[in-house]
């Protein structure tokens, strides 16, 4: 069997710390051929670490040395590179999110179809073994109808204070498009297809804006911080569905949580830890199961997915028109908070 040729664009933290690692773990199905980054020098010094033979200063020209790429750019670049790649015939793997907008968005949907290449998001936490068993259950029906979700991606004084990631022209907002996004994305998943209807937001980053910062994940100046370090949120989807949503990079809270749980109509759901609540027997009955929030083993997970998807064995976890979903919410609460309105989707 012939070996998926793997190319990486971006060759920063995610592409050393996640992408790279797990592809190098599936090497009887991929070969890690090519690397492209602005810092040329950190392009070639990953290639020696990696053994990757093929070392690029324009991204153009390393589509014609393989068949798929890992997109591990700052966000604004996104649309642009996963455009291009799928033009010239190759299978992408974005980084999350999608696009800064649901326009970019768009586009790469469009160029995937036309190109017949896939799209694959990297929004792993669908990939946990949480997420995987929470998911699992809804579809038994488990819970019955979901009504209520409720949604916290919350850290402690934890802006990030390396890269770019307060950088709003380069990635399009803080905490809810870096953070949030993924429980946001795995909480629609959970859903199904379930389309939104009104949305209410709100984004903060007075916290980040004052001196004298407390801030456990390095430096950062807040004299130019202009991104939203928290978020609040409601939403409401078709069948009368809601969602309370809360994300932070700089909470003032004890400690940092993540918080995804659904009520339905038979029963309820809570995803960290993994528990169920249904009503049987006269009684409320509650049942656990070990289901880890294991984001290394996600990522490889996330790897095979492609991998395999790429070479027509199986099928997406993350379809490219459910990421686009997220997008359209995320530009939507930030839409809301600017105009200190509702947002209507219909």
């Amino acid at each position: 069997m012939e070996k998926l040729r793997m190319g990486i664009i971006g060759a920063g933290g995610i592409a050393q710390s996640r992408h790279i690692p797990a592809f190098l773990q599936l090497q009887d199905k991929v070969e890690l051929t090519a690397v492209h980054d602005m810092n040329q020098q950190r392009a070639s010094e990953v290639a020696e670490k990696y053994d990757i033979p093929y070392v690029f200063e324009n991204y153009h020209d390393l589509f014609k040395e393989v068949d798929a790429v890992a997109i591990c750019t700052p966000n604004k670049f996104h649309c642009e590179i996963s455009v291009a790649a799928l033009e010239a015939g190759v299978h992408v793997l974005c980084e999350k999110p999608m696009a800064i907008t649901t326009a970019e968005c768009e586009r790469m949907l469009e160029a995937s179809k036309k190109a017949g290449k896939l799209l694959l998001i990297g929004y792993h936490y669908r990939y946990t073994e949480a997420g995987q068993l929470a998911k699992r259950a809804v579809m038994n029906n488990e819970i019955g109808d979901p009504l209520v979700v409720r949604v916290q991606a919350l850290r402690r004084r934890k802006v990030p204070g390396w890269g770019v990631f307060t950088n709003k022209d380069l990635q399009g907002g803080g905490s809810l498009i870096d953070f949030g996004c993924h429980m946001l994305d795995l909480a629609i998943w959970l859903l199904g297809e379930q389309e939104p209807v009104e949305l209410m937001g709100t984004t903060y980053n007075r916290l980040s804006k004052s001196p004298n910062q407390i801030n456990d994940w390095g430096i950062f100046d807040h004299q130019t911080f202009e991104v939203d370090d928290h978020v609040s949120a409601y939403m409401t989807f078709e069948n009368g569905i809601s969602l309370q949503f809360e994300c932070s990079w700089a909470a003032n809270i004890k400690e940092d949580k993540i918080h995804l749980s659904l009520s339905g109509s038979d029963g309820g759901l809570n995803v960290y830890p993994f528990e169920l609540y249904q009503p049987k027997l006269g009684k409320m009955m509650e049942s656990t199961a070990e289901a880890k929030h294991d984001e290394t083993a996600a990522g490889l997970a996330q790897a095979k997915n492609f991998v395999e998807s790429c070479l027509g064995e199986v099928e997406l976890v993350v379809k490219p028109e459910e990421a686009m979903k997220v997008s359209k919410i995320i530009e939507a609460i930030y839409r809301s908070s600017e105009t200190r309105s509702s947002v209507n989707f219909r």
